[in-house]
């Protein structure tokens, strides 16, 4: 698989920005680098590098939270990607379906998170 039109940044990386195809929704952006890119497209789920554990992930390995990629793209400088999932659960580790669910407002306050959790992240990651 020839992904060298990919420009991975100085540590092999390139962010990929992930939303759902059934509303648009944002559930995360993380870091992919070659292995996880061509894993990813192999398996038609998504892949991750993990910077702060050094390895490669499956999105769901633990939760059974997985990421079906329907389409994805690359941006017109081949630096991020985007890619349209079907998420099964919640994305986010917390419980949220999206990491992005603080909201805030023009005082940069928290506003009052209005969704629940999907799950409970004390049941599904037991130490």
């Amino acid at each position: 698989m020839n992904l060298d039109f990919i420009k991975f940044n100085e540590q092999g990386l390139v962010p990929a920005v992930v939303q759902t195809a059934s509303d648009g929704r944002v559930v995360m952006v993380a870091w992919m680098n070659r292995e996880s890119l061509a894993k990813s497209i192999e398996t038609g789920l998504m892949h991750y590098w993990s910077r702060s554990r050094g390895k490669l992930w499956l999105k769901g390995e633990s939760s059974g939270n997985t990421q079906r990629i329907l389409r994805w793209f690359a941006d017109c400088d081949n630096d991020t990607l985007l890619f349209e999932i079907e998420q099964k659960g919640g994305a986010c580790h917390t419980g949220y379906r999206s990491c992005f669910y603080q909201q805030y407002d023009s005082n940069a306050q928290p506003v009052p998170i209005e969704e629940k959790p999907l799950f409970d992240p004390d049941e599904v990651y037991k130490k």
